[in-house]
């Protein structure tokens, strides 16, 4: 029987997260048919599908994993257009390796698509909760929480493909040719083929689609933080034209006032603010003012959802960020 869905999802070396995603898929309630892809993206040790899951009981009777195996690490956007290839579904679901699904994820996406024929391409979401106490991690999911839910612009026509949680239908993905393999690394292949995919069609956002995903510490993030801004700045300069997928123009100010803070604090002493003329004085207030005032709804969030001091800390932290992010930006614009 042919399925509806092929689930595609690289592997490298991930051999601990993946079990607890493949346990979660065998969870599934009310699914439509389905197919597993796992495409081993060089590995230094073979995937191997599992007989137990991380609990200690065997898998779902009847469950079959189909495996690919690329000689050599070739980055996800090669490992997802292999399992493409190969996939039989009408639609195909990519899902990273570490995130695990909610018992009614497949179903609708199934639902989403059966309801709406004209539907092609949908993007989900992951929620906000983490298992760490960690604050970085709970920062980063409460960031990207906020941006998919209470800052989104909801007129937009489409939204980030993001191979964390997204779907497409098989023939579409086809003739756009898949994922750019010119990148050997995640970097911004989801971007790029967002941006092919909006040409003809919308990519819609479902938040009933939902996964869970355990956020890594700083540093993994901001060093993501950077090459995504150094490559979307190289994309940024082909279609001159910022957009909801990626960064708005306000999120460039937003950066831009962040970074003009932090220049503000750091690299002028308290002990010569005064020395400053009245006009440097208002001016480096204002880049205070102006980025209070574009992460207003975040801050407002994280102290509904976390109190004052993490509030104040995701402040500060999140003024680092920027610093990467303007870095990132500025070495793409001249490199």
């Amino acid at each position: 029987m042919k399925p509806y869905l092929s689930i595609i999802i690289p592997y490298h070396n991930s051999s601990e997260t993946i079990e607890r995603l493949l346990l979660s898929i065998t969870r599934s309630k009310n699914a439509p048919s389905y197919e597993i892809i796992v495409v081993d993206d060089g590995s230094t040790v073979s995937f191997r599908p599992p007989s137990r899951n991380p609990s200690g009981s065997r898998v779902k009777p009847g469950m079959t994993i189909r495996t690919i195996r690329l000689q050599r690490n070739m980055g996800p956007a090669v490992a997802r257009n292999r399992g493409v290839e190969k996939a039989k579904g009408e639609f195909v679901v990519f899902l990273d390796s570490d995130v695990e699904l909610f018992a009614d994820t497949l179903a609708n996406i199934g639902r989403i698509y059966q309801d709406d024929p004209d539907i092609v391409a949908l993007t989900g979401v992951w929620v906000k909760e983490q298992k760490s106490h960690a604050f970085f991690p709970n920062f980063k999911a409460l960031r990207d929480w906020s941006y998919w839910i209470n800052e989104r612009d909801k007129s937009g026509y489409y939204f980030l493909f993001s191979t964390r949680i997204a779907s497409i239908k098989r023939s579409v993905f086809l003739r756009l040719g898949g994922f750019d393999e010119t990148y050997p690394a995640p970097l911004v292949e989801d971007i790029e083929l967002t941006y092919r995919i909006a040409r003809r069609y919308a990519v819609i956002f479902a938040p009933s689609v939902r996964v869970r995903h355990e956020f890594e510490s700083f540093w993994p993030i901001a060093k993501k933080y950077f090459l995504r801004a150094y490559y979307w700045t190289k994309l940024y300069q082909r279609r001159k034209k910022f957009d909801p997928v990626a960064t708005t123009l306000q999120e460039a100010i937003t950066t831009i006032s962040g970074v003009g803070v932090v220049l503000f604090f750091f690299m002028i002493p308290i002990s010569q603010i005064r020395q400053i003329s009245l006009i440097g004085q208002i001016g480096l207030i204002c880049f205070l003012l102006v980025h209070v005032f574009l992460i207003r709804k975040f801050l407002v969030f994280l102290y509904r959802e976390k109190g004052m001091v993490f509030a104040i800390k995701g402040f500060f932290v999140g003024l680092v960020l920027y610093c990467f992010i303007f870095a990132g930006a500025l070495l793409g614009r001249i490199h």
